[in-house]
């Protein structure tokens, strides 16, 4: 779904003409049938309905959600805020996951259907309210540019991108940072368990640990990347990110273990918190919704390479140079490389960024 779904939404967004804009009809579109796949989720009982409910509600879930970020540069004005008001998201989506992680189960205990239930009934809570509030505000405004068809905006993106090199760089290295984290959240729970034998609940405490060091430092970055720019804060971070995961692929050494973390975790904020925020000073405007479209394909083609690379090398040195962690320790291989190799790009997109400053000042 990640990897065409958010194309056509976020690109058709940016030209649909409607009486409360272009971008809050995919929004209300989106949002009613995923949140009923959702709430549907928790009465079924074979898994094939399950696929079909959860292949429905992320269908959905993505023509509601690309135009949404979309709208995030179309109301910063100010390019200066940016990485704090990706900060921000990046800590509201943190402290939303980790409840819901919570209290999910706990509701489980109480009764199978109800996690799904009231997070159906959240969703549709939390959009109406964010509706509700753009158009009161009259936020939701558009210029009134000749409305264009699927077809034309299928065309469109291609083009955008070969007029501008910093957006193929941008590509491969959101793709690059994506396939780290996606590596990484697929396999970490059993590194931890399986590959150095701790108890689930130590492992749980642990990542619960790293999961606040990524808040902190999902604050922090951003605001320091509005003041000493978002792209040298996020090559310096990704040293400290690569490093923290190379030094992981040649030992399993608790205390070293426990050295590396903040560095990736603070790298790992800085990467969720700038990426996008680095896209949009790079976004014509009018552009906003294809490009936020063509941001999601980059990270659905890493969240898609990363696990399955990751879990190649884990089942070829299972046996091999990893069999005392059962192989996973082969997962910070992927994670390693794909972090240290986006510095190469992310320099790209630095050169490109400092010529774009050239031109501004004349």
């Amino acid at each position: 779904m990640a990897l065409w779904v958010p194309l056509i939404a976020g690109a058709w967004s940016d030209t649909l003409r409607t009486r409360i804009g272009g971008r809050l009809p995919f929004i209300l579109a989106g949002t009613v049938p995923a949140a009923i796949a959702l709430a549907l989720i928790g009465f079924v009982h074979s898994l094939g309905l399950v696929a079909l409910l959860a292949a429905v509600f992320f269908g959905f879930y993505f023509v509601a959600y690309e135009p949404y970020r979309a709208m995030y540069p179309d109301l910063l004005d100010e390019e200066s805020v940016a990485g704090r008001a990706q900060g921000a998201q990046a800590l509201a989506r943190g402290l939303g996951t980790g409840f819901a992680l919570l209290a999910g189960g706990l509701l489980l205990t109480v009764a199978r259907p109800l996690p799904f239930a009231l997070s159906a009934l959240i969703l549709v809570g939390a959009v109406g309210a964010f509706v509700f509030l753009i158009l009161r505000r009259g936020l939701n405004e558009q210029s009134q540019d000749d409305a264009e068809g699927p077809a034309q905006v299928a065309r469109r993106l291609p083009r955008l991108v070969k007029e501008h090199p910093a957006l193929r760089a941008y590509f491969i290295a959101n793709a690059l940072w994506e396939m780290a984290l996606a590596a990484l959240k697929a396999f970490v729970v059993l590194y931890l368990t399986l590959g150095l034998h701790y108890k689930l609940t130590s492992a749980s405490l642990l990542i619960g640990g790293v999961a606040l060091v990524i808040l902190i430092g999902a604050g922090v970055t951003g605001k320091a990347g509005d003041k000493w720019g978002r792209i040298r804060v996020v090559k310096l971070a990704l040293w400290g990110y690569g490093l923290g995961f190379l030094v992981l692929v040649f030992t399993t050494s608790r205390p070293l273990l426990a050295a590396a973390m903040p560095f990736i975790a603070i790298g790992g904020g800085a990467v969720m918190t700038m990426a996008y925020a680095i896209l949009m000073p790079l976004m014509p405007e009018g552009e906003h919704g294809a490009l936020t479209g063509f941001y999601s394909l980059s990270r659905g083609v890493g969240i898609t390479i990363g696990p399955i690379l990751a879990g190649v090398l884990i089942s070829l040195t299972s046996s091999g140079p990893f069999t005392g962690t059962q192989g996973f320790q082969a997962m910070w291989i992927v994670c390693a490389g794909a972090a240290l190799t986006s510095i190469v790009f992310v320099r790209k997109l630095q050169r490109a960024e400092d010529d774009r400053r050239r031109l501004e000042r004349g």
